[in-house]
């Protein structure tokens, strides 16, 4: 893939975000399952995760996908649930303030993975959930997990 997309700040701040009046167990799957037909309509190589309320809703690992890509789910839904934003935005902000995230001494970067692929789920305001995409470059990750919620608010 030679022609990645390019994402500024002000590209990632204007994206719509998911943000309902309400979000149970089955529209995180609905939202996994709108995932997976994304990936599939793509051809990628991706695991999909929606976490809700700290428990693990929904996980599905397309193609080449395995164990190895459970650290990059985990780690990227720790930057949006500490910052409350989508994990490509946090580390945009970082790079074009000049200071890199993988820089913070202020963070464990086994923990916390300041990558693209992980959005924030809202309920009126307040952060309950995520969905990550983990297994192609990280902004690739970021625009399956960000159309997967265009569908998801369109149904």
């Amino acid at each position: 893939m030679s022609d990645l997309p390019v994402f500024s700040v002000a590209d990632l701040e204007a994206q719509p975000q998911l943000d309902v009046d309400s979000f149970v167990n089955d529209d995180a799957v609905d939202l996994g399952v709108t995932a997976i037909e994304v990936i599939r309509q793509r051809r990628l190589n991706l695991a999909v995760r929606i976490v809700l309320r700290g428990d693990v809703v929904f996980q599905a690992k397309l193609r080449e996908t395995g164990r190895d890509n459970d650290e990059w789910l985990a780690g990227k839904a720790a930057v949006v649930e500490r910052f409350g934003e989508p994990s490509l935005l946090v580390r945009r902000r970082h790079e074009e303030a000049g200071t890199p995230f993988g820089e913070r001494n202020d963070v464990d970067h086994d923990v916390y993975r300041a990558h693209g692929g992980s959005l924030p789920i809202r309920v009126d305001g307040e952060l309950v959930g995520t969905i990550t995409v983990s297994g192609e470059p990280d902004v690739i990750d970021h625009e399956v997990a960000t159309e997967a919620v265009r569908r998801f608010r369109a149904r």
